[in-house]
């Protein structure tokens, strides 16, 4: 019993500088990453500060708008809300066509703080929704790269997500979209699952689950979740790789998972009927044939397993060929093959632009450019190769997990810019990486060089035998844990302890000492590795300041208040609020208003209208018929507006100021979208040569159609030249006048046009009147005989 009391007895002495630093160690990196969220939820705020609290873009008004229905109504109302003023007149059933896990996020934030009786508005939880799960996301970040690489690669990438201006650019305050709060369940569910894979926990596989729910409830892009992780349990089992604990990482993520997802309104059977989920189940199907190989393989001598491994697999062929040849009848079935238009964007980057124009009008749908990548990531584009090759010195299941997730991600937004939001953690994760092996490096050689500093192998032999120690005192502690007070150290263990601490074994020392000599072999010369070390600090603060002028200047400004300055100063642009405050002052309560769909929600929220599309997108022939309408020339376009029941029409212009992302400017793909359904609207008829134009070249259709006069409408008496700032050209028919629209109101900036609907009764009375004269005439007999007109012709 001597030797165990000398070794427990030791650990105290030999542990007691580790111990310390590992405390102060753990204290500091929690300050780091309180730190962290504070920086990550500050950085947000500028477009509050500069601005006002208000929400920003199209899609968080709605969301906005289901919050405020989900706090008033309450939970079963919202389950079952039809909203009628929506996609008139065919409405749309809200509770089972969102993604509920936003609205249900804020709304529970809001009523968490009412029950503390802090009285904050909706609006304002809304506002900073997605400013405080940043800095949840750069938490989750932490605890990622830490499965990964460590403490310090954690820190590292939670400070570098907390900055990168393509999470910003979705996460501002004011941003109230569904990625406000799915990048932070990504992230967390991708941590979950690594903490799985490496520890084998069954309980961290259930709330990897219920990790992989809360995704599903927030995003649709979780089908990203449920085929990257299939993809990286097939990598482990080609590779040799296959352990019990990928089993409990994946089977209970598909199982429950899939039950839970398939409970989300929005989902339902597609969570079993969509080929976006096949990949799971196949990769399901194999990972237990592969188990069952390993369990009989320790019960079955050489020979019944060679056996026993020829019927499983046949047997698990068999069972792969039906599900197979299940899912390829199923697939076969579906015009689309079992996909939605958007993922067969991604998977063909040809494919929206040919058969679906909507989701390829889309800006964010558009492929990015090559200065995206470094406007938004920026220096962590040249940081992400050496992440890559930092994870595979040495490759585990949880780094060759972090290299697949930035291979598919690079992928993926280089397909759609929307994504360069999913490559953002990742290009964090693999950059933190690089950074802190980097520094790892270059302070090592740095501390191995500096004069005074020969203690190397002291330190590394007193480590050494600290954890022979460490691992002779767990084996005491497993055979006795009875109590310790019962076994105090004599005054000759303390010697021997002693002895110990001032003369490590030999072989300790010996291998410390090897240890050394491979630090001294692999260490950098004094001066490079300062002046490294110096270049990643420049490195690192170019990234700082590239982030906060993007968090500050490009991602700040709400793009329903728009500024721009000159040499008079700040001028601010606030004719969206107007047009939709003159609309909810000015007009009934049930007119309907049409536009075009990506103003929908905004007018719905806003103005409180009916509106016949919206940015929900679901009814493509809806928007169509829409997109015909302002195609079409002013009777044929009054006859469409007015089968929809509609007494306002809204248009947005930018001539007048140079605002670029007017109607004008997306009226081709009105025409293209309008053409797919309707064949007589054809794209040709409004181009002259293949060139879009709007001035004296245009086409007579350009000129003619809706879009042109409604937008160019006495546009000649702002300058009397008819410039057009943003096309930069004079329009070609500057005066014209509006038989069956009238204008209402036109914003002060002219930025917002809105046009009445001439009714048509008025002009029936008016010809009523000239034929009550006329039959008093001696011709009226003459003319009772003769067919009634068309008003309009």
């Amino acid at each position: 019993m001597a030797a165990p009391e000398t070794s427990t007895a030791a650990v105290p002495t030999l542990y007691t500088n580790n111990t310390l630093r590992n405390a102060f160690g753990g204290v500091l990196s929690f300050f780091i990453l309180l730190l962290i969220g504070v920086l990550a939820f500050s950085i947000r705020l500028f477009s509050v500060i500069k601005y006002e609290s208000v929400i920003h873009e199209f899609d968080p008004y709605f969301n906005y708008r289901v919050t405020q229905f989900l706090t008033k109504k309450g939970i079963y109302e919202f389950w079952n809300w039809f909203d009628d003023r929506t996609w008139y007149p065919l409405g749309r059933v809200i509770g089972g066509t969102v993604y509920p896990g936003l609205t249900l996020t804020a709304g529970t934030i809001w009523w968490l703080l009412n029950s503390l009786n802090i009285p904050l508005s909706v609006e304002t939880v809304c506002v900073f929704t997605a400013p405080i799960f940043s800095a949840f996301a750069s938490w989750a970040t932490y605890l990622l790269t830490k499965e990964v690489k460590g403490a310090g690669a954690g820190l590292t990438a939670a400070v570098l997500l907390a900055m990168v201006p393509s999470y910003i650019s979705r996460s501002v305050a004011g941003s109230y979209d569904n990625e406000a709060v799915a990048i932070f369940a990504l992230i967390f569910t991708f941590y979950l699952y690594l903490k799985t894979l490496n520890t084998g926990s069954l309980f961290y596989a259930t709330l990897n689950s219920l990790a992989y729910f809360y995704m599903v409830c927030s995003w649709g892009g979780y089908t990203f979740i449920i085929n990257l992780i299939p993809m990286h349990v097939l990598l482990c089992i080609v590779t040799g790789r296959y352990s019990s604990r990928l089993y409990i990482a994946y089977a209970p993520l598909v199982v429950l998972g899939t039950l839970l997802a398939a409970l989300v309104p929005v989902v339902g059977f597609n969570a079993v009927m969509t080929s976006e989920h096949f990949a799971s189940f196949l990769v399901f199907i194999i990972i237990h044939v592969v188990a069952f190989v390993y369990h009989i393989k320790g019960i079955l001598s050489p020979k019944m397993f060679k056996v026993a491994v020829t019927l499983v697999v046949t047997v698990g062929l068999a069972v792969c060929c039906a599900v197979i040849a299940v899912l390829i009848a199923l697939v076969a079935s579906s015009p689309t093959k079992g996909w939605s238009g958007r993922s067969l964007s991604l998977l063909d980057p040809t494919y929206a632009s040919k058969y679906i124009p909507i989701i390829a009008s889309v800006s964010e749908h558009q492929p990015p450019t090559w200065p995206s990548y470094f406007m938004d990531i920026n220096v962590l584009a040249f940081l992400v190769p050496a992440g890559i090759i930092a994870c595979f010195l040495p490759l585990s299941d949880a780094s060759s997990f972090i290299v697949l997730y930035i291979a598919t991600s690079v992928y993926f937004s280089g397909v759609m810019v929307r994504l360069m939001l999913v490559l953002a953690p990742a290009a964090c994760i693999t950059s933190g990486i690089a950074l802190s092996e980097a520094f790892d490096v270059l302070t090592g050689s740095i501390k191995f060089q500096l004069p005074g500093v020969t203690s190397n192998a002291e330190v590394d032999a007193g480590e050494t035998s600290s954890d022979t120690s460490e691992a002779q005192t767990d084996e005491v502690k497993a055979e006795k844990p009875d109590d310790t007070s019962k076994n105090r150290p004599s005054k000759k263990s303390k010697k021997k302890e002693r002895e110990l601490a001032e003369n490590p074994p030999a072989k300790a020392t010996a291998k410390a000492k090897a240890k050394a000599e491979k630090k001294r072999l692999l260490a950098l010369p004094l001066e490079a590795s300062v002046i490294s070390l110096l270049l990643l600090v420049v490195l690192g603060a170019f990234y700082v300041v590239h982030s906060v002028w993007a968090a500050a200047e490009a991602y700040s400004a709400p793009s329903i208040v728009l500024t721009t300055r000159s040499r008079d100063g700040l001028h601010v642009f606030d004719d969206f609020r107007e047009a939709y405050a003159w609309l909810s002052h000015n007009t009934d309560v049930n007119d309907k208003v049409a536009s075009w769909w990506d103003y929908g929600y905004q007018t719905t929220a806003m103005a409180n209208r009916t509106v016949i599309v919206d940015n929900n997108t679901w009814n493509n022939t809806h928007i169509a018929t829409v997109g015909t309408a302002m195609s079409s020339p002013e009777r044929a376009a009054w006859e469409i507006f007015h089968s929809l029941d509609v007494k306002y029409v809204l248009v947005v212009f930018g001539g007048l100021i140079g605002y670029p992302s007017d109607d004008i400017n997306k009226f081709l793909w009105m025409v293209r979208i309008g053409g797919g359904v309707f064949p007589h609207i054809k794209e040709p008829d409004y181009l002259r040569d293949g060139q879009y134009r709007i001035d004296s070249q245009a086409t007579p259709t350009m000129l003619n159609c809706l879009m042109y006069k409604l937008s160019y409408y006495r546009f000649v008496e702002t300058d009397g030249k008819a410039y057009d700032r943003v096309r930069r050209t004079e329009i070609g028919k500057k005066y014209f006048k509006l038989t069956h629209f009238e204008e209402v109101f036109t914003t002060h900036h002219w930025m917002v046009r809105i046009y009445k609907l001439k009714p048509l009764k008025n002009r029936i009375r008016g010809k009523a009147k000239k034929s009550k004269s006329k039959t008093s005439s001696t011709s009226s007999s003459k003319r009772s005989g003769t067919k009634k007109k068309n008003p309009w012709l």
